[in-house]
């Protein structure tokens, strides 16, 4: 064999493992980018899930605290925050202020002893507390679907060509007042 047929093969074999090693990066940023919409569509289903129990939440309350208006309105103006987020850096913003929302309608809750024994205010705040938990699953599931999709993109040799094939960074879900969801709303009032 001469030293042309030598250099073919190794430069069809150079070719062959870089096509393949580009082929399998590719299909594997395909199925963490699809991990990732999928636990964001997590966060939405939850937040919107929670959402949903709000005006439950205030129709209650205003039975037994109509006169504090500027705190239901609050919680119906963070409803819709929440619901109409569309991104990470939204979400976060709609959640901080939900968050603060909440705490201000468990407080006027507080000075209402027959709302705070009410079987629907009770049945409400457990709904509430199961949602913030599956919220901060969700939660927790993106980010670790995030940061396993944004190292693949930015490691060497990755991050030579995936931007060029339209991979791109992912924002986290990072509440912006991490005071506001380090627990879930207090609702024990006995």
């Amino acid at each position: 064999m001469d030293i042309g047929m030598i250099s073919l093969f190794v430069g069809i074999g150079l070719v062959l493992i870089i096509g393949i090693y580009l082929w399998v990066t590719y299909n594997g940023l395909v199925k963490l980018r699809t991990r990732v919409d999928e636990a964001w569509s997590d966060i939405t289903v939850q937040l919107k899930r929670r959402a949903d129990l709000i005006p439950q939440l205030v129709e209650t309350v205003k039975g037994y605290a109509s006169h504090e208006r500027e705190v239901l309105d609050r919680v119906t103006s963070a409803r819709s925050a929440t619901i109409s987020a569309q991104t990470p850096a939204e979400a976060s913003q709609a959640e901080s202020g939900m968050q603060q929302a909440l705490r201000g309608i468990f407080a006027v809750a507080e000075s209402y002893p027959d709302l705070q024994a009410s079987q629907n205010f009770l049945q409400l705040q457990e709904s509430l507390v199961d949602s913030e938990n599956k919220i901060q699953a969700a939660r927790r599931f993106y980010n670790g679907g995030v940061r396993e999709y944004n190292t693949k993109i930015q490691v060497f040799p990755n991050t030579l060509y995936v931007r060029g094939v339209g991979f791109k960074e992912r924002e986290f879900f990072e509440v912006q007042d991490m005071a506001a969801i380090s627990a879930p709303p207090k609702i024990d009032f006995g």
